[in-house]
Formats: structure tokens, sequence, C-alpha cells
């Protein structure tokens, strides 16, 4: 199975499965440039460390998921250095931090960095994909939008109530705000595809698997005891994210597709809206965010959020 060559990849940590990806997707005879990350310490160290495994150059961009003023600095930035974007991997994430913790703009921090942040990213990108996917052989860009098996334990709709702080936010606790956001992610995955895929914008969702990364740093000393059996390497989640990012069967997802393993020859004969599962299969999510009313709303909440920023 070759290699393909990948121009653009956007990595947030460098303990994370998005970093395993980078370090994959840098073996020959691929050329890359990863960018962004919460911190410039941790950057660097990435940067680093993937010189010395692959002997290839990375370039950062700064970029904070949870402050929508920073996001659009950086899409300015990178929109400065370049002038085509294949494969956007919205990959950065939080899991239950103290219910305290908020954004710069004051939304819940996951639903603000896991949703919103990425969406805005993501909007301001458009053009970008779209004029790129109009240059490109085949017509297609792809946007990869990791969720989790989290979007199956919480509600079957979005409380719109506890999306910034307040009452019912707090009552709602850390564990089902992040529940929340994961549906999110497949919620905003779907309605990108309907609002871009017959422009090109390939939008793909997905669950990782359950990895060892440092994603449970707020779990408690038990919590972490616990889940640690039972989780997988963090190089295991990179392979779903690397197929559905890759592989030339994917650009033939998003809306509908076959549920069969996506490592053999798909069947369209059965077809549920496309949801990429561990690993490298193709699943069935939640069939509410396949709701076109669920993604107009979330859609057209998310907008207003931005709007004059």
């Amino acid at each position: 199975m070759p290699y393909p060559t990948v121009k653009h990849l956007h990595i947030v940590r460098r303990t994370g499965m998005a970093y395993m990806a980078t370090q994959t997707l840098a073996g020959p005879p691929a050329t890359y440039k990863p960018t962004t990350a919460l911190n410039k310490e941790k950057v660097e160290e990435a940067i680093q460390d993937l010189l010395q495994e692959t002997g290839k150059q990375a370039h950062a961009l700064q970029l904070d998921l949870a402050d929508l003023k920073a996001i659009k600095q950086a899409a300015e930035d990178f929109q400065t250095k370049e002038t085509q974007l294949h494969v956007l991997f919205n990959s950065a994430g939080v899991m239950f931090p103290p219910i305290e913790m908020v954004t710069a703009d004051g939304y819940d921090l996951q639903f603000g960095t896991n949703v919103l942040g990425h969406f805005y990213f993501t909007r301001l990108l458009t053009p970008m994909l779209l004029s790129t996917a109009a240059s490109t052989p085949g017509g297609k860009v792809r946007v990869i939008n990791t969720s989790s098996m989290g979007h199956l334990m919480g509600n079957k709709h979005i409380d719109y109530e506890t999306l910034k702080d307040g009452p019912q936010r707090v009552k709602m606790g850390t564990q089902k705000l992040y529940f929340q956001s994961k549906f999110g992610n497949v919620v905003f995955s779907n309605e990108l595809h309907r609002q871009h895929g017959d422009q090109g914008i390939v939008s793909i969702s997905l669950h990782p698997g359950n990895l060892k990364t440092d994603l449970q740093r707020h779990a408690s000393t038990l919590e972490k005891c616990v889940t640690s059996i039972m989780l997988y390497p963090a190089p295991m989640g990179a392979l779903t994210q690397l197929y559905a990012g890759t592989m030339p069967q994917a650009a033939e997802f998003g809306g509908k597709v076959g549920r069969r393993c996506a490592l053999a020859s798909l069947s369209l004969a059965h077809t549920v809206m496309q949801y990429m599962i561990p690993w490298a299969r193709v699943g069935e999510a939640r069939k509410e965010t396949n709701d076109p009313k669920v993604g107009a709303e979330l859609w057209a909440w998310l907008e207003s959020q931005v709007k004059g920023v």
C-alpha cells in the first residue's frame, strides 16, 4: 500500500495520535508541513523529534482553539504562507476538565474547543479548501473530524443553554459536557459535508479508539488506574485518521457509504451515514447526528457565535 503525498497536516500534541499520524506521514516519499499547537515548547519538541525521526523539517503555526480571536489570527497566518490545503485534521480536544474552566470567550471549555473552535478554523479555511478542490485532480479535499464513542453516551440533542457558563452548564457536569461536544463533532462533520460535499469537500468524522494519550490529564488518579488497562497505544489511533485522510478509497466517503470494513472493498448495497471506527472501519454513528434539522440548528448557532470576531 503506497504512501500518499501529503502537503499539509495539522497536529496538536507531540504525545497524541496526531503526532503519530505526522510521524507516519513523514515516511518516504511523503512531504508535509505539520502546523499548530497549544504551547510553543511542546511544538518545538515535536519539531525536533520529527526532524530526528524522519529527517524532515516541520513548520509550526500557533493555534489556540479556546480563543476565537487567536483562531482567526492563526488562519490568517496560514493563508499568508500557503495557497493550498488538501487535508485538514481537526484532532485537538479536551476531556473532563474542572467545571470552572471556560474558553477565552466564556464558552464551556470542551464544546468551545472541540466544536466551536474547530468549526471556526475550518470555516476560515473553507475558501482555500474549495479552491484547492477545484484545482486538484479528482476535485476533492478532506476534513477529518475526530469524535469518540462518547457521542453515544450523552443526550440525543445539544442543550444550547449549557454551551456558555451558567447554572445549566454546571448542573450538566464535565462528563456529560464532554459527551455533548463529541456528539457535536459528528453533527458538525455531517453538516459540513451536506453544505460543501458537492463542491469537493469530503468531511469524515471518526472514533479513533480508546487511547493512551494526555487527553486523560484531567482524570483522577483512580480513573487513570482503571482506564489504563483498557487503553491502546496512541499509534493505533492514528490508523483510522490516516486511512480517512490519505487513502484513495476514503475520498469517496462523506455522506453515505457501505457499512463494511474500509480496508476491504466497499459495498454500496446497504448504506448508512458515514462514520469511521477503529481500526479503519466504516461504522454507524448515533442516528440523531444525521438529522438535517439538528445539523442546520448547530450550524446556525456556530455561525452566530463567530459573527463579528
